[in-house]
């Protein structure tokens, strides 16, 4: 059985560098902060965050971590079951849930984040996109909640030309094929994005929205096969890595835990209805490959994708990222790619 991840000091050290950029915790005292998605691989770094400040700093933030799966939630929090300051919510984007009232602070990162599957099922991940992100920000307005904080996508921003390799400032966007399926994913963070504007301006909830890129970390599934994701645990079992394209494609790669500092600076900061960016690293697909393929010391083979492999790409060519806006905050990225992914196999390693 795998280890759970609390049993890694690098980890905790690693969140504990994050707890030390974000002085601002200490306005959640005596607060309660809801984080939808609480299993995946984004929103399980930031109620890691929260625990383990509540753990070393004497905090007391009330913390509700929500998920569909339940048991999932449990298993991955389980050494914090019986605390006072957490509580398990079985939540589930596609109906309305019940959330205790007054609560404070929402972090939306409930989503279908897998390409394969909002391909076979784009009715349901727009429906969870939109109507989930309405039912919350009805509660916030019936419940007077502080702010909202929405997870969206690098993928809002669509495609651009090939050889504009320039990253993405938060005002550019390029075109999307709104009857291609693959879209659906951004299509709908697209709306949402535009929903909460319109609840801000029609009732004055209020929210900000932050746009990650790669997202990359030991918090991720190993069922998760986006690049990622499935290279760091092919290191880390020391399996080849195969890459099915020539790996060229730009993209901003960013540990977990810098992610999730940059959603609670933003929670705490950011200006209301406006999305800041969350980078990284730029880099090919293929150099985190190499990267990773040297941390595993394994091979890194290519191979031709199949049709249906092919429909599930990103069609972005570049979906890398300005962070300016962000760093205007105060955040700045404490891991660069080749210390992020080096943690990650090591932490990987000593769990499975």
């Amino acid at each position: 059985m795998a280890k759970v991840i609390y049993s890694s000091d690098l980890w905790l050290s690693d969140i504990d560098k994050i707890i030390n950029s974000l002085p601002e915790l200490e306005t959640l005292s005596g607060k309660s902060i809801i984080i939808t998605g609480a299993g995946g691989l984004i929103c399980s770094s930031v109620v890691d965050i929260l625990i383990r400040y509540n753990e070393t700093r004497n905090g007391k933030i009330n913390i509700l971590a929500a998920g569909r799966n339940i048991n999932k939630i449990r298993e991955r929090f389980k050494d914090f079951s019986g605390k006072d300051y957490f509580t398990y919510i079985n939540y589930d984007t596609s109906r309305v849930n019940y959330i205790p009232p007054e609560i404070n602070y929402i972090i939306h990162g409930a989503s279908n984040a897998y390409p394969v599957i909002y391909s076979l099922e784009p009715v349901e991940t727009m429906t969870a996109n939109i109507t989930g992100t309405k039912l919350l920000l009805d509660y916030a307005r019936e419940n007077n909640s502080s702010k909202v904080l929405y997870i969206s996508s690098s993928e809002v921003y669509g495609q651009r030309a090939e050889n504009n390799t320039q990253p993405f400032k938060e005002n550019d966007y390029g075109y999307t094929d709104l009857l291609n399926m693959r879209n659906c994913y951004a299509v709908s963070k697209r709306a949402a994005e535009t929903l909460l504007a319109g609840y801000k301006s029609e009732f004055g909830v209020d929210s900000s929205i932050v746009r990650p890129g790669h997202i990359y970390g030991p918090t991720a599934s190993e069922r998760d096969n986006r690049v990622g994701s499935e290279f760091p645990y092919l290191a880390a079992k020391g399996e080849n890595i195969i890459m099915k394209s020539d790996g060229l494609q730009l993209r901003s790669w960013c540990y977990c835990l810098d992610c999730a500092g940059a959603i609670l600076k933003v929670l705490f900061n950011g200006e209301s209805v406006q999305a800041y960016n969350i980078p990284g690293t730029i880099l090919t697909i293929r150099d985190i490959a190499e990267m990773l393929a040297s941390f595993g010391n394994v091979k890194l083979i290519r191979e031709n994708a199949s049709d249906s492999e092919k429909k599930i790409f990103n069609p972005m060519n570049n979906s890398s990222l300005d962070g300016s806006k962000l760093e205007a905050l105060g955040w700045k990225n404490l891991f660069d790619a080749q210390t992020g992914f080096k943690h990650t196999v090591e932490i990987l390693k000593a769990r499975i």
